[in-house]
């Protein structure tokens, strides 16, 4: 099944067996954000999932919390850390949907994860933009921790520079967890703007970000991503060769078990995280 949203000048499709993903969104016929391949299985080739109840890597799956000791098993092929939460490798339920906005939730019930949560997307699209909403409520009957977050694709054009308003950067090891932390640019210095072409992998969480990001190819329109003050953190991926880049807000970064500001919060039972992310084109 396939949720479609039109305007007069902007389609966008999500897909909620597939992680909630957003399968695609156009704007003026041009791809915003990756098109997801038809007929794929894999979340990862979506153009957006949600990171829900946290974000990027927890060190070997394992920490301690309220008296659990928590051990999650790995979600990502051979990687021995587990990535992003349940929500991203979900179906999610369809809640409500009309021509410009859409409802999904996922109820997670406890199991490695040892604490109920509902988690719930707004998709609403108008003349601003494509807007996202991500929530997480605490339906157990303890505290719970929870970071939430955002993973959208987008094409990397030729020429394709990323401005971004970051002020330093953490270092990672060879499995993409943070070691040490870097004030300033770091190779790319996406504050001035920089190609996203790279030769060397950047996995990294950038500190400091205000909240705005702008993608821009010569000759091409500007995409635009602007995201929750809780977003404090930019995770930018891009592979050597890739034909995307990611921009993430997230509200927490890389293994947030470990370390002092991480920006996991604790939800009481009854209790509500939630982020947003705006992505238009102009």
């Amino acid at each position: 099944m396939t949720v479609v949203l039109q305007t007069a000048r902007a389609r966008v499709e999500i897909l909620p067996a597939l992680g909630g993903a957003l399968g695609r969104f156009t704007w003026d016929g041009r791809d915003v954000t990756r098109p997801t391949p038809a007929g794929t299985g894999e979340v990862l080739d979506t153009g957006n999932f949600p990171l829900v109840p946290y974000c990027n890597r927890i060190r070997d799956g394992r920490f301690s919390f309220g008296g659990h000791a928590v051990r999650l098993k790995p979600n990502l092929g051979d990687h021995p850390h587990a990535l992003h939460g349940q929500g991203w490798r979900a179906a999610w339920t369809v809640e409500s949907a009309s021509q410009t906005q859409a409802v999904l939730s996922f109820d997670h019930a406890p199991d490695e994860w040892p604490w109920a949560y509902r988690a719930e997307q707004r998709f609403t699209l108008d003349d601003d933009g494509l807007r996202l909403e991500l929530s997480v409520t605490n339906t157990g009957g303890e505290a719970m921790p929870a970071g939430l977050g955002f993973h959208p694709y987008f094409p990397a054009r030729p020429g394709e520079r990323l401005r971004a308003g970051v002020t330093g950067v953490w270092m990672i090891d060879s499995d993409c967890l943070p070691t040490t932390h870097v004030a300033g640019a770091w190779r790319s210095d996406w504050a001035a703007g920089a190609p996203t072409a790279v030769s060397e992998l950047i996995d990294n969480c950038y500190t400091g970000w205000d909240g705005a990001a702008t993608l821009s190819a010569p000759g091409g329109a500007s995409t635009t991503l602007t995201a929750s003050p809780d977003c404090r953190w930019l995770h930018v991926y891009s592979p050597p060769g890739a034909d995307f880049v990611c921009a993430e807000p997230v509200a927490n970064r890389p293994d947030p078990f470990h370390g002092e500001d991480s920006g996991i919060v604790v939800l009481a039972p009854g209790e509500m995280a939630a982020v947003w992310m705006v992505i238009s084109s102009n």
